[in-house]
């Protein structure tokens, strides 16, 4: 990867590449690692003094494949794609990750047996991960430079995903849910709403019907584990086919927890960007088994 800037004012090529978010890190990388700075085509050093209308090119050192993770050869639901960015969708029980549980089955086993048909010389990058059990977008940046401008959106509070969740009918939600979330006693998997917790907002954007239920479209301000889930638990309501946090339902996969859309500014274009799933189509393929469920209960 390869990236092209205009100089508008003198500075040295350092200072330069810093306004343009290129780490020092990166810069080691690119020093080190087989990249180089060009400037009007000639190599140069970060000491060097660029002048308006100077050329700056920085080639990025080529990265290792992913021969580490296992090559899951099963087709990716991709949303948008491009020499930067890739969003896909996240099937509903897929671990994001490889994990001790979960060595060979993973999102990231999937992109990685893609990459290398693909022919895409680049790590796994991935910028939003999502609980095992929750679908839906996922965004992976195809460079670890990628990664890190995305990663200063999230701290910015510029890269938003939002999220929807059906539960059972009762009184309205608040409109923000902002409890503190922490591990749960004698679980390693469990969080709870506790006071010594971390600080965990979520704003609830909308209500509605959908399929049966009540659909509450969420956006996460912080990222605590299992937030929404904890959340809507807290305030009585576990999500339909979760079942840790103590829903009576199954559902085909996973639980009706689903990242619907993402939205940033494309790191490359500095253009907005956002990604949306249908959510009714989604759950209506997931929830064909949980009306069954429920028949069975009142016989």
């Amino acid at each position: 990867m390869k990236l092209t800037f205009e100089v508008e004012k003198p500075s040295l090529l350092r200072d330069f590449l810093r306004r343009h978010h290129i780490s020092r890190r990166t810069l080691t990388k690119v020093k080190y690692e087989g990249g180089r700075l060009l400037v009007n085509g000639q190599e140069e050093n970060v000491r060097k003094m660029v002048e308006r209308g100077d050329v700056v090119t920085v080639k990025f050192p080529k990265e290792s494949s992913n021969e580490r993770i296992h090559h899951e050869y099963t087709p990716l639901d991709i949303y948008y794609e491009d020499d930067y960015l890739l969003v896909v969708r996240k099937p509903f029980g897929l671990a994001t990750i490889p994990s001790r549980d979960h060595p060979y089955r993973s999102l990231a086993s999937r992109v990685a047996a893609y990459y290398k048909e693909q022919g895409i010389e680049s790590m796994i990058h991935i910028v939003t991960r999502l609980d095992a059990p929750t679908g839906g977008l996922v965004l992976l940046a195809k460079h670890a430079h990628i990664h890190h401008l995305l990663s200063e959106q999230i701290q910015a509070g510029q890269l938003k995903r939002r999220y929807v969740a059906l539960i059972e009918y009762g009184p309205p939600l608040p409109s923000v849910i902002e409890r503190p979330i922490g591990r749960k006693e004698g679980s390693i998997i469990e969080r709870e709403v506790r006071t010594d917790g971390k600080y965990a907002r979520t704003e609830i954007e909308a209500e509605r019907e959908l399929l049966g239920y009540r659909a509450i479209y969420m956006r996460l301000v912080t990222g605590r584990t299992h937030q929404i889930r904890v959340h809507l638990t807290d305030c009585g309501y576990p999500i339909v086919g979760d079942s840790l946090y103590g829903s009576l339902y199954k559902v085909a996969e996973g639980q009706t927890l689903l990242c619907y859309e993402v939205q940033c500014i494309h790191p490359i274009t500095e253009q907005p960007f956002k990604v949306q799933l249908d959510e009714r189509v989604i759950f209506e393929d997931q929830l064909r088994t949980v009306e069954k469920v429920k028949t069975t209960m009142l016989k």
